[in-house]
């Protein structure tokens, strides 16, 4: 089984973090399912004092080459994700996809409904490129901004309506999507570094909860085990 994890500055990480993508390959690694792959285009951090994605600076240096695969970008969003995941997933040959997309999206691009219009651009190209493909959605999960600022939260939370809307929507029975939720006891002020980008407790709580969606719905996995 192949997963490809595709997101903004909360997947790609910057120079020095672990990233919650490390702690799934940890999961993976030691629960019960069978042979996997992680696949994407690209391995990078974020350096911030390069302000690109040149870094290989990841917190445990022995995380292989080949599981640091993704599909993630700082300032990326669903707007830029839908062109990218079809030659990205074909080439790859994913299977399943792990989804933590639309906070950048509703920061600086576009508004709810433009952005779940976007979603379902990139579910109908990753679909074109793997017709039997499988998605795990996250939610916009909180941050300081919609803490701070009451119509961007608003947003947020119609964003939040339209997605699980796209999800009971697009699912079929041959490409499944799955909606996960806000991860379990979450708390911007202790699971962040920044009020939006997650610290060490915070990863573990991102990969936990893909890491429950898959194993309560698909049976893949195990209960998530924070290691580390």
């Amino acid at each position: 089984m192949r997963f490809m994890f595709v997101g903004d500055s909360m997947t790609i990480g910057r120079a020095g973090d672990y990233t919650w993508r490390y702690r799934m390959w940890q999961h993976l690694g030691s629960t019960p399912g069978g042979p996997y792959e992680i696949v994407g285009p690209r391995r990078e951090l974020y350096d911030t004092s390069a302000d690109a994605p040149t870094s290989q600076a990841y917190a445990d240096p022995d995380f292989p080459q080949d599981a640091r695969r993704h599909l993630a970008g700082w300032g990326e969003g669903w707007q830029h994700m839908a062109p990218l995941v079809g030659p990205a997933a074909a080439a790859g040959r994913a299977d399943v996809l792990l989804v933590s997309l639309g906070l950048i999206d509703l920061g600086f691009y576009t508004g709810a409904e433009d952005t779940a219009a976007n979603v379902r651009r990139f579910v109908e190209a990753a679909r074109q490129a793997r017709p039997g493909i499988r998605m795990v959605l996250l939610p916009v999960i909180p941050n300081i901004r919609a803490e701070e600022d009451a119509p961007f939260a608003a947003e947020v939370a119609r964003f939040n309506e339209l997605l699980a809307k796209a999800v009971a929507d697009l699912t079929t029975a041959a490409s499944p999507i799955l909606l996960g939720a806000r991860p379990d006891a979450y708390d911007i002020h202790r699971d962040t570094y920044d009020g939006t980008h997650p610290n060490a407790s915070g990863e573990h709580r991102l990969a936990g909860e893909f890491a429950a969606v898959l194993h309560q719905a698909w049976g893949i996995g195990g209960p998530y085990q924070p290691r580390g």
